[in-house]
């Protein structure tokens, strides 16, 4: 954290993005802006919430303490990177009030200086800083004794999970609403500030310069956690990025299947053989805002017939439909125009026969691309906002279900663009016993890519007023990947 003329900011020394608290400034004056246009809203109340706890950033019952990451809501309106702070904002007045944990002593042993409740306030932009335990009576005063504690209430409508409520000793004795502020505040996220854009245009820049330095490094007998590791190192070492946005999923062969390979029990942990695909889904997090980028490509780099066939049907899928957004959209036909382009193009491949129109009336292009074909945004890689209380309900067709945004397009949102082709065998064998999909599936062909893998290709994209801006900056056509990779090779032979 920096504090000069320029006012308080984060960055991560030099070459690394300056982000002014200013950006978390003008968060809290559009939440502010959205709840007094409300006729139920009691302007004497005030703002709520608690950021994260670090007790819940232990392993299991030890005191080891796992890398604290913010909560998203907390962060986004504060921009505060320790846990146990409280955070308020007056809704008339717009006094921002920010509480911090009284440390004990041996906290200047173990874990560093303790700072003043002057230095945070210079540190955060902070009107006011108190103690936590000072809560009550200042929320007391804050609210006149009459206003009501508007907190977070909600369900994550991509995860599922709760939204964490404030709470403290004696906030019983205050009125509480929970029915308005997530709504609010997930509106708030879903469109972005133009602050917010240049932070997510830093970290797309970051996260794809480490996929090109992975693109020229890449090599057969390497395992593929070789790949992590070099990408994380990249954007952390010349990025400043500690945390990625997600596990990493470098994927080999027929790994590339696999939506969400990576995880504990297929840690990224085979090693790549001369004729691979890899797929390669990462992307850097920078002050909590995410990037979420996917680049598949030959290990040996240069495509063969085969895999060139199928990489074009996806990337042109994808420019497509890039080309196609703007306001006003609906993301769920995007996700329908999409499967049409793939059945089209997997059709002229001879993976699947018949007509297109009985193909995507009987979700043949779910087979070869089972999820969604992008999501929102942000602070989160899935970020809040694709689906909204009872704005919509999720589809149960296939494909369509996995769907994590179900509503037009804006100007301001950022979404994700990631259209893919799978040859997932459990799935395609299960499918070809299926009298109503097996007359679609060209069986004597698709078995020639059994190993094959997939293809997925991933780019972050937002929404502008007559059209769209591609964050991400990885080369996606085929000759100038190859001529990267071949790059690396001259690089290494030298």
């Amino acid at each position: 954290m920096m504090n000069d003329e320029r006012g308080p900011e984060f960055w991560m020394g030099e070459n690394t993005f300056h982000v002014p608290m200013a950006m978390h400034k003008e968060q809290q004056q559009r939440l502010l802006s959205r709840l007094r246009k409300l006729s139920e809203i009691d302007l004497n109340g005030v703002v709520l919430l608690q950021g994260g706890r670090s007790q819940d950033w232990l392993r299991y019952d030890t005191d080891h303490e796992r890398l604290f990451r913010q909560e998203s809501f907390f962060h986004y309106l504060f921009g505060v990177k320790e846990p146990d702070f409280y955070g308020s904002l007056s809704i008339s007045t717009g006094k921002y009030i920010l509480y911090v944990p009284r440390l004990p002593r041996s906290y200047q042993v173990w874990m560093g200086r303790i700072l003043s409740t002057d230095e945070y306030r210079s540190m955060y932009g902070a009107d006011e800083v108190r103690y936590t335990e000072e809560l009550p009576d200042a929320l007391t005063h804050e609210t006149g004794g009459v206003g009501a504690l508007y907190v977070l209430s909600g369900t994550n409508s991509d995860s599922g999970s709760r939204c964490m409520s404030a709470d403290f000793k004696g906030i019983e004795r205050f009125l509480l609403n929970k029915d308005v502020l997530y709504h609010e505040l997930c509106e708030c996220r879903v469109v972005k500030t133009e602050l917010e854009l240049e932070l997510l245009r830093y970290v797309n820049r970051i996260s794809s310069e480490a996929h090109m330095h992975v693109m020229k490094s890449v090599r057969p007998d390497m395992m593929e956690y070789q790949i992590e590791a070099n990408f994380c190192h990249y954007a952390y070492y010349y990025g400043g990025c500690r945390n990625t946005s997600y596990t990493c999923i470098c994927a080999s062969g027929e790994n590339g299947s696999v939506l969400h390979y990576g995880h504990a029990a297929a840690p990224n942990s085979r090693q790549i053989r001369s004729g691979d695909m890899v797929l390669l889904d990462m992307g850097a997090e920078y002050h909590c805002y995410a990037s979420d980028i996917t680049r598949s490509y030959p290990v040996t780099g240069k495509f063969t017939e085969q895999q060139r066939g199928v990489y074009e049907v996806v990337r042109r899928a994808q420019m497509e439909v890039i080309s196609r957004l703007k306001p006003g959209v609906f993301w769920p036909d995007m996700h329908r125009f999409a499967e049409r382009c793939l059945c089209e193009g997997m059709k002229k491949l001879g993976l699947v026969r018949g007509d297109v129109e009985e193909m995507m009336k009987n979700h043949v292009g779910s087979l070869f691309m089972p999820h969604g074909l992008g999501h929102l945004m942000g602070i989160d890689t899935h970020d809040v906002g694709g689906f909204l209380g009872d704005v919509c309900e999720r589809s149960e067709e296939p494909g369509l279900r996995h769907l994590r945004c179900w509503r037009k397009l804006e100007a301001g949102m950022v979404i994700t663009v990631e259209p893919g082709i799978y040859f997932n065998w459990a799935e395609l064998e299960e499918a070809m016993l299926d009298p109503s999909l097996k007359p679609f599936l060209a069986e004597e062909e698709l078995v020639k890519y059994r190993y094959f893998g997939g293809v997925r290709i991933e780019d972050d994209v937002v929404v502008t007023p007559d059209g769209c801006e591609v964050l991400t900056v990885v080369p996606s056509d085929v000759e100038e990947i190859q001529r990267i990779m071949l790059q690396g090779k001259d690089v290494i032979s030298s």
